[in-house]
């Protein structure tokens, strides 16, 4: 299995000396080029290995190699600048803090760091699972996880919404173009075909959602997700035409769940379902949302067995209630860089509940997104079981 960003920076770090590690963390505290860290984190870490998780907390599994990189030359250890080069990769992007942050109607900026580069994608893939590793857990877990088919006879939709132009000018989510194609590059990474949409009213998005749930191929399937990326308020995504003199056109969270429910989507019955939604959740001016409360308690009948209406779900919000969602208005969204980064290099060895706490993890972080706060937070979980990616299998 190909090794982590951090196991080779642990590798490389072992490799100095002494008096080489004083000089990286010296350096790196006074690193001019971007964002340095605190002394008073550096003088918590008492190994390589703890090195190696504070480069990859700050700068990301994206951009501590080439920060790395650019401290080990600087301090003249070219030999293992070098070799972290050639072992790691060529040429990946420093992430680097950009000056204009921006939720709906923000606006000022703050430095902050982003989590993944312009070019990222063109250069990463996601880290596959091994056989070996797939087998391991299948016979610890056995029936604890989902069935995952085989990648030949298997057929995995995953439905991608974003509303970025608006009728009201002032809407317009910049940066939300780049959400777009990070999240469909995710999917497609994760061998979902990609059924993709963009500037839909709230009737638009409700025949997306209900076609989508009635696609044939659901029953080829092992698992969906699906992404909605606009504007919103409480209990409701905002459509394309919503506007302060006319806020009708809004789609109702739950309609994403009932829709995908066993009784109006059989063909995804007792597969997990993963929704991903990016939007605020509050505020003065209705321009956030939330999810709309607990489900209701299961029922419905199908045969002659009683099945869970509303099972197998589990979503991620990019923020807590009455919070805001900040987005960079040409790198896009924090929680998309977060949930886009760790999937990509933790998805072949986590199962997905886990892959999120790593993802609200990042939002605990305060090296990342400066003074702004935002918390995303898991809802409306109903998996029974463990669902693995397996990435590449």
């Amino acid at each position: 299995m190909a090794k982590s960003t951090k196991e080779h920076l642990e590798d490389t770090f072992n490799d100095l000396g002494t008096e080489e590690l004083k000089r990286f963390k010296n350096k790196l505290c006074d690193r001019k080029k971007g964002a340095g860290i605190r002394k008073a984190q550096i003088e918590k870490v008492a190994d390589a290995i703890d090195l190696a998780d504070l480069m990859v907390r700050t700068f990301t599994s994206t951009g501590a190699v080439p920060a790395a990189i650019e401290i080990l030359e600087a301090v003249g250890c070219n030999e293992q600048a070098a070799e972290l080069k050639e072992n790691a990769g060529h040429g990946l992007p420093v992430a680097q803090p950009h000056q204009d942050v921006v939720d709906y109607g923000a606006g000022q900026g703050q430095k902050v760091e982003l989590t993944l580069s312009d070019d990222w994608h063109k250069q990463l893939h996601v880290v596959l699972c091994s056989q070996q590793f797939k087998d391991k857990i299948i016979r610890q877990n056995g029936q604890e996880i989902y069935e995952v088919k085989e990648k030949k006879v298997r057929k995995r939709l995953a439905l991608l919404i974003n509303n970025i132009d608006f009728d009201e000018k002032a809407m317009t989510r910049r940066g939300a173009d780049t959400d777009e194609k990070n999240m469909e590059w995710l999917l497609k990474e994760l061998d979902y075909q990609v059924v993709k949409h963009k500037n839909l009213s709230a009737k638009e998005m409700e025949k997306a959602v209900k076609d989508f749930a009635r696609r044939e191929e659901h029953a080829q399937s092992d698992s969906t997700f699906v992404v909605i990326m606009s504007h919103g308020k409480r209990d409701a995504i905002l459509g394309v035409h919503y506007s302060t003199s006319d806020p009708s056109d809004t789609f109702l969270v739950d309609n994403i769940y009932r829709s995908l429910n066993t009784e109006n989507c059989p063909g995804l019955r007792d597969k997990p379902k993963v929704i991903l939604i990016q939007a605020c959740r509050g505020g003065e001016s209705g321009r956030m949302w939330a999810s709309d409360g607990e489900p209701e308690e299961p029922e419905g009948i199908e045969g002659d067995d009683f099945v869970h209406k509303e099972k197998d779900f589990i979503s991620l919000m990019s923020c807590t209630p009455d919070t805001k969602s900040y987005r960079h208005v040409e790198n896009g969204t924090f929680y998309v860089q977060n949930v886009v980064d760790v999937l990509m290099n933790h998805a072949h060895e986590d199962h997905i509940e886990e892959l999120f706490r790593k993802v609200i993890r990042r939002f605990d972080s305060t090296d990342m997104m400066g003074s702004y706060r935002q918390m995303a937070c898991k809802d409306r979980a109903s998996l029974p079981k463990l669902f693995y990616l397996f990435p590449g299998l």
